[in-house]
């Protein structure tokens, strides 16, 4: 009896345990080169900044919302606290954030944006129109996309 799973006319076989490990067949080979491909885009667009890419998703955590906590901020970036604070270390010796103990809670440490970080925003506004024009996608496109890893992120981690 054939195999339900196999489409018609498709190798079965070692042929298509073969072509399943065919690298430009294989998912985390396509985003493990988009991420890097990506995120060099960000580089000379971040570097004037004082900013790393990972250093800019803290800052865009920041500026939806300050302050938050470590561990806040931790559960936004999808970071580990060890992770992260040698990024919020450099943030707040360049000047663009505050870490201190929360009054309501001495045991949280509050990450809060100075005014050079408030400040900051505004020059970081011209970086997603220059990321999209660079990779010349339509908004929905990216949306389409941004849709679509967020599924691979949430199967991923169940």
């Amino acid at each position: 009896m054939p195999d339900s799973n196999v489409a018609p006319g498709a190798a079965t076989g070692p042929a298509q345990a073969a072509n399943l490990l065919a690298l430009d067949r294989q998912v985390c080979f396509a985003l493990a080169v988009a991420s890097r491909s990506v995120i060099a885009l960000y580089r000379p667009l971040l570097d004037p900044m004082g900013l790393t890419h990972p250093q800019y998703l803290v800052m865009l955590a920041l500026w939806e919302e300050s302050p938050l906590s470590v561990k806040q901020l931790s559960g936004l970036l999808q970071l580990d606290p060890g992770t992260l604070s040698p990024l919020l270390k450099r943030l707040e010796s360049s000047g663009y954030v505050r870490r201190q103990r929360d009054p309501r809670d001495e045991r949280s440490l509050a990450v809060t944006l100075t005014e050079a970080g408030h400040n900051l925003r505004d020059r970081a506004e011209k970086i997603p129109p220059a990321i999209i024009e660079r990779l010349g996608m339509s908004i929905p496109e990216l949306e389409d996309l941004h849709a679509s890893l967020t599924t691979v992120i949430a199967a991923a981690n169940t």
